[in-house]
């Protein structure tokens, strides 16, 4: 726990480099996530890891969060009751970084397979983080793409890349769609040098290339075909065209990158 907690830290650092110097007016400029500025990413983020906090310290609270959400009586952005439009970009980005200490606070001390309540299923600690980091990542992307910067290419990807390999499976249910009998290889050149692999060496299906690409398409901050990715045989074909490492309703073209 304490690996992925500070990854997470470390990740967190690294999206505040690439917002530290944007005027309030480039705070407002819209990112590839649909009707969202950096602002709303920031609040997405920070509202996340509020009620994440709750569900690790206050179980039934999250409980009562969540059936309130599920009558429609609120919602992720309004839980806490902020008035996030009277802040400042940076006001907004000071209160993530509190919010996200809390929720590591709270975290850290846990075993990696202690079960969080979450929007469906319940979690591991380990997993719960490092969909943290993911999703902090992802979006981090979504703000450095809108203001021409670039996160640094670390082996923190690794927690990205091991997501999107698992939810493989994940990405056909998610869309009603049965599993396709088979594996697929997938090997990934990391920023270090060294080669990540999954699956059976032998595995007529492969997918292979950059990590990073990998992380970007598994997350729908691209597609496939925007990469040098190589993916070879039908299974890896399609698995790829609707990767979908997150979770929520499926997305494709027409609205990748809001998730």
């Amino acid at each position: 726990m304490d690996g992925i907690c500070d990854d997470l830290q470390a990740e967190t650092e690294a999206l505040g480099d690439v917002v530290t110097d944007i005027s309030e007016k480039q705070w407002r400029l819209p990112t590839p996530a649909e009707g969202w500025d950096s602002r709303e990413t920031m609040v997405h983020l920070g509202m996340t890891d509020w009620v994440a906090t709750v569900a690790v310290v206050d179980p039934e609270g999250f409980g009562g969060f969540t059936a309130a959400a599920a009558r429609g009586e609120m919602d992720l952005h309004t839980a806490a009751g902020i008035d996030f439009a009277s802040m400042s970009g940076a006001q907004i980005w000071d209160w993530l970084c509190t919010e996200r200490a809390k929720m590591v606070a709270a975290v850290r001390p846990l075993d990696p397979k202690d079960r969080i309540p979450w929007f469906g299923p319940s979690m591991g600690a380990l997993s719960f983080v490092t969909a943290r980091l993911m999703e902090t990542w992802s979006h981090g992307h979504d703000i450095a793409d809108t203001h021409g910067r670039e996160l640094p290419r670390t082996d923190r990807l690794r927690h990205v890349a091991h997501i999107g390999v698992s939810t493989r499976g994940w990405s056909y249910m998610n869309r009603g769609l049965e599993v396709p009998a088979g594996p697929v290889r997938v090997e990934l050149d990391a920023p270090s040098g060294a080669v990540w692999t999954w699956g059976p060496q032998d595995a007529a299906d492969k997918v292979s290339g950059d990590a990073c690409q990998f992380c970007l398409v598994a997350t729908q901050r691209r597609h496939h075909s925007e990469t040098d990715l190589e993916i070879q045989g039908p299974l890896a074909v399609g698995w790829m065209d609707i990767a979908q490492a997150f979770a929520g309703p499926p997305t494709d073209a027409a609205n990748r990158r809001t998730a």
